[in-house]
Formats: C-alpha cells, structure tokens, sequence
C-alpha cells in the first residue's frame, strides 16, 4: 500500500474523557461534568447540577491534566506524528458567557500544544467536543441564538491564541448524532438541550433542527474568523459515518436505506457546499418545522465552508422496511442485523469495507480532503499481573480498516489526510460512562467507579501501531 508521504498517523481522545480535574485551576462545569455513569444497556443520565454519591465518571477522566507530559512521551514513543484532543470550552470561558476568559485554562493548553509539538506530534483540536459549558444549556443550549455569540468568541479566543502552534481544527464534533433526536444524550452532548419531558416529539425535533441551523452558522462564522487569523490554517468539519445498507435488494428497502443516510450527509452537504439541500429544505416544511433564521445566515453559511472533511468511522448498518413498524423510537428505524458481519460486546457491528465505501462515496460526493480523526473497537480486558493485555483482537480490527484505507487510497484515488486510533489510551468511554470498555493501546488500571493505581502500561497493540506507524503503513 502507498500511504503518502506525511500521512498523519496519530491518536485521538477528548478533554471530557480524560482530563479530569473539572473544578480546578477556574474550570466550570460543562454538560459532560453532570453525566452520570452508565453500561451497555443502562443509559446514562442527566443530572440537575452534582448529586452527592452519583458516580460522574468525566469529572475524574484518567488525571490527563496533571500526567500529560508523561502520556505523551508515550504517544511519542508509538511515533504518533499527530495528536487529536479538544479544548474544554468550560476551562476557558467557564460559563461561556463569560467576557474574559480564564487565563489559567488558557496557560494549561499553552503547555499541553508545545509538549505536543516539542514531541513531534501536530495538534489537531476539536472547537466543541461535547463539553458545552452547563450555564449555557441551561439556557437554551444551541436552541438560543446566544450560544453562537458565545462559540464564536470562545473560537476566536483560543484560535488567535494557538494561531502558532495548531494548524488543523474541526468545529463540532460528531454533529450528526443529533439525528437520534430521541435518544436524549445525543441532542444533549450535541447542543447542550437538556430533556424537557413535558415537549411533546414534535417540539423535541425542532429544537434540535433549530440548534443545528445555529450550529452552521456558527460554524461557518469560525471558518471565516480563523482564516483571517491564519490562512494557514485547516478547518474541517466533524461526522459521525455510519453507512446504512438496503437488508435486501427489494427496492423498499434500498429506498429507505438511501433517505436514512440523509440524515448524515445532509451535515456534510451544508458545510461543504454553503446551502441547506433540497432533500431537507422540503423536510421542514413536509413536517412543519419554520426554523427561526435571521437576514445574513444563508450569506454566512455560504462563506464558511470548510477545508476538509474529518470523519469518525465504527460500524455499518442495515435496515429493512418491513421492520420500521417496530421500531421504539431510538436507533435507526428498521435496523436489523447484517448477519455477514460479527458485532462486538456492545453490538456495534464491525465492518472494514464499509470504512472504504464510505471514504469513496463522501470523496464523490464533495471533492474534499478527508482526515479519519476516530476508528477503533471497545473491548473488556484483563492485564496479567505486569498489566500487560494481549489484544490481539483489537490488532485485527485495527489492521482490517488500515487496510481498507490504503485500498481507498491506492485504487479509488481518495486523498486521506491521516487516521489516528480512538481512545489510543484508555478513557472513559462516551456513550455508557465505563472504564471497562476500553479502546487504548496503552492500559489505564482504574475502574468505573474510579478505583485503582491509574498505571500506564502498554498492550501488545502499542508495539504494533507503532510498527505502522514507523513504516507508513506498509507493516500491517
């Protein structure tokens, strides 16, 4: 495989899920900070302000805040030539609506970029990753048009203050997991929208189709403030990719597979061509949605159009018609199980060609640059008494979709950027809230609750990736 010359080989992870320490040094709390842990199969849930003796894994993360230099040096060893994290909008403007921000949490990601940089690793940093200071969804979220005033400023901010030391930024992370309106801690994490159970399904939708149209507009907004600050500068948009199979060939259910991806690529369709399109144009009046825009956005959309398209990549998906009818309101309407495919402890359904069919289709369809900024597996795992993991199944779906890309690559013609490993240490994972569903190639001895030494020690993936790495993908 010919991976080209400076292909960004790399890790990713996000301040919520690592950092910790979310009351110090000036730092608010942010909307990840009142996120209680949870399981596969027990949802978190979300808490009016802190509950005394509810376990909030993302307050403790694994202590990146105060162990950075080291991690890094361990992310340098594996030869990472970039390193993907965000910034905690809430350590730099606690409330977000704050006038000034707070100059310490702007000294701590002054030391983390040069360590990066000193390292040899380029910073990739993600604008909104979740991490929504609470005093802004609690008014509104980005259902209040206040909230891209805030973003704008928080953006500005940090861009004019890193302007020397990160080149590549993505706005809004996983945009697109909004889409699950009804799955609460989507529009939640997304747009900072805290669950009302007096808004009826309807009134649920529009807030979220409301906060997304504030959400491109502050989007572009950042895209055209940050190439005035920099015209180097690289600014991508984030998706979460997940391509949906027809069950069948019946042409019912190629019919419903291809409106469902609408609903992904509608995202990318806005950032990269600067207009809403038709499909969803006529979606909001179909559905009587009359979203509240003002003179000027249509103009500020179109002007803000991103660099390149930076995309999260897990699992496919496959639905039929005939199952739409029982379909409970979360997930994807009709899905079933595509029995070619294995699935991991969670359910998610792993699938290396369809990284390749998607990085094809998104490369047709916008003629954009695409950066896999998060691909990797969740697996439960014990260490031997030295913490060692040998796991020799996450080598195997790593080396499976490496291999897709190269495929991408070498015989669809698709310019990749560079791929960097999920929760390339181990972190508190997203969407349950658990240790125990770890990613990393570097073992992090610390439970769910909190308990434990938080040793680094490698995995037998460590050496491996590192091997890729070194080779530019020719050692698979």
């Amino acid at each position: 495989m010919s991976f080209p010359k400076g292909f960004l080989w790399g890790g990713a992870v996000a301040a919520h899920q690592l950092e910790g320490a979310w009351n110090v040094d000036g730092r608010g709390p942010s909307i990840c900070d009142v996120l209680t842990g949870g399981a596969h199969g027990v949802k978190r849930e979300i808490t009016d302000g802190v509950i005394d003796g509810l376990n909030y894994p993302n307050q403790r993360g694994i202590n990146y805040y105060r162990t950075f230099r080291d991690d890094d040096a361990l992310f340098q060893k594996m030869g990472f030539k970039c390193f993907r994290t965000s910034i905690s909008w809430s350590r730099i403007f606690p409330n977000g609506d704050d006038e000034e921000p707070n100059e310490a949490g702007l000294k701590f990601y002054d030391a983390l970029f040069r360590d990066y940089r000193a390292k040899g690793m380029e910073p990739v940093i993600t604008l909104s990753h979740f991490e929504m200071p609470l005093n802004l969804a609690r008014q509104g979220g980005f259902t209040n048009r206040k909230a891209i005033d805030c973003f704008v400023r928080f953006a500005t901010t940090v861009m004019e203050r890193y302007k020397d030391l990160v080149k590549y930024w993505l706005t809004f992370n996983e945009v697109n997991n909004q889409m699950e309106m009804h799955t609460e801690i989507f529009p939640y994490t997304n747009s900072g929208i805290i669950p009302n159970p007096k808004d009826t399904p309807h009134e649920v939708e529009r807030k979220v189709w409301q906060a997304i149209h504030n959400e491109f507009v502050a989007s572009a907004l950042v895209v055209r403030k940050g190439h005035e600050i920099n015209p180097d500068f690289r600014i991508g948009c984030m998706l979460a990719m997940v391509p949906i199979y027809p069950a069948t060939c019946k042409p019912d259910d190629v019919m419903h597979a291809e409106v469902l991806m609408r609903d992904r690529l509608l995202f990318g369709d806005t950032y990269v061509y600067g207009e809403y399109p038709h499909y969803l144009l006529n979606r909001w009046k179909r559905e009587g949605f009359d979203i509240e825009m003002e003179p000027g956005d249509a103009e500020i959309i179109r002007n803000g159009t991103v660099d390149f398209i930076s995309i999260s990549y897990y699992m496919s998906a496959a639905v039929s018609a005939e199952a739409v009818g029982d379909w409970d309101g979360h997930g994807l309407p009709g899905q079933v199980r595509n029995p070619y495919i294995q699935a991991t402890d969670w359910g998610w359904q792993i699938d290396p060609v369809g990284l390749r069919y998607v990085l094809c289709t998104l490369y047709e369809r916008y003629r954009k640059p695409i950066f896999i900024v998060e691909n990797g597996i969740g697996m439960y795992e014990t260490p031997d008494a030295d913490g060692y993991v040998a796991d020799d199944a996450r080598i195997a779906y790593l080396r499976s979709h490496i291999e897709q890309v190269g495929k991408a690559i070498d015989l669809d013609g698709v310019d990749v950027m560079g791929y960097t490993v999920w929760g390339c240490i181990d972190v508190i994972s997203f969407g349950t809230g658990e240790m125990k569903k770890r990613y990393g190639m570097i073992y992090v001895d610390a439970d769910d609750y909190g308990h434990g030494s938080y040793r680094r020690t490698f995995k037998k993936s460590f050496n491996w990736y590192r091997k890729v790495i070194a080779s530019n993908g020719e050692q698979l």
